[in-house]
């Protein structure tokens, strides 16, 4: 449980969609920075779970949950789920009312935010898309950095309620620009990840202590999130944790896709996306990103 504190702000009546790993405890900062919150889960027990955890109410569908929300969030899988919990009948879109805004943390296509933009404008309705950086632990302590992309009156207006669960909040441009910035995210921790797993297995090759060089480099132009966080766990074989192999394929493949439309050149990322597949195919699915060195050490991944 994180023990952030909360700035003073006005409640909002928020809605939010999926209660995964990192939705669960960003639901949970909105309740606890004084917002009344409706949730939907797909799995009636988890949200059953999450209301007797943190107060607030549950709903059956996304329009009953959106229903009345100055705000709804989105946490889901990938572009067909976004679709499928905004979209049709059932769908938030459904049960806004006009001027509301939607704001979607799923780490979605560039493509799905500008569709479903457009579509929130015909509706009277407006679209952030949101996707977030900091993993499990910045969701549980509520220090997400958000990637917003979207306009100016719809990124104002729903600021203050992202601000339960993130550090820093910023609109890079209009829709799309969030999902953009984050594929630029997750290209560059990527090609960090396998430098810091080659730093590491030439270091012990080479029969250096690495907690003390990690130690000694990690004062330096090495020094990253990823070094301080990961280069100790990542000495340990300690992958069981953090954010997963699969996830970071789905990410990749959402870049080299927006690659692949733009012209841009990504041969160490469409490489390292490559390294993944292996670990996915040796069991290291839900094993941590920077499970990466067991390549390079001839580790089995089960």
């Amino acid at each position: 449980m994180s023990n952030r504190t909360y700035e003073p702000t006005e409640p909002r009546s928020v809605a939010f969609i999926g209660l995964g790993v990192m939705g669960y405890p960003m639901a949970g900062h909105l309740v606890r920075a004084g917002h009344r919150v409706t949730i939907y889960n797909r799995n009636p027990e988890k949200a059953a779970r999450w209301v007797a955890e943190y107060g607030g109410a549950s709903a059956p569908t996304p329009r009953l949950a959106a229903d009345g929300a100055d705000t709804v969030c989105a946490c889901v899988g990938n572009d067909d789920d976004l679709r499928s919990v905004v979209l049709g009948d059932a769908g938030a879109y459904a049960g806004m009312r006009a001027g509301a805004v939607f704001v979607d943390h799923t780490t979605a296509s560039a493509a799905v935010a500008r569709e479903l933009s457009a579509l929130a404008t015909d509706r009277g309705l407006h679209f952030v898309d949101a996707p977030v950086s900091g993993g499990n632990v910045g969701a549980t302590n509520g220090t997400l950095t958000v990637m917003c992309g979207g306009d100016e009156a719809a990124f104002a207006a729903a600021e203050p309620v992202m601000t339960a669960y993130a550090k820093a909040v910023t609109l890079l441009g209009p829709s799309g620009a969030g999902q953009l910035t984050k594929m630029v995210n997750q290209i560059a921790i990527a090609g960090l990840l396998q430098g810091l797993s080659e730093a590491i297995a030439f270091g012990e090759r080479a029969g250096l202590d690495m907690r003390t060089v990690l130690g000694v480099i990690g004062k330096g132009a090495a020094q990253s999130w990823q070094m301080d966080n990961r280069g100790p766990t990542m000495l340990e074989r300690r992958f069981d944790f953090g954010f997963a192999v699969d996830w970071m394929r789905k990410d990749l493949g959402l870049v080299l896709d927006e690659a692949r439309r733009n012209g841009a050149q990504l041969p160490v990322t469409a490489l390292v996306d490559q390294f993944y597949a292996e670990l996915q195919a040796d069991g290291g699915n839900r094993a941590d990103t920077s499970s990466l060195i067991r390549r390079l050490k001839g580790d089995s991944t089960r």
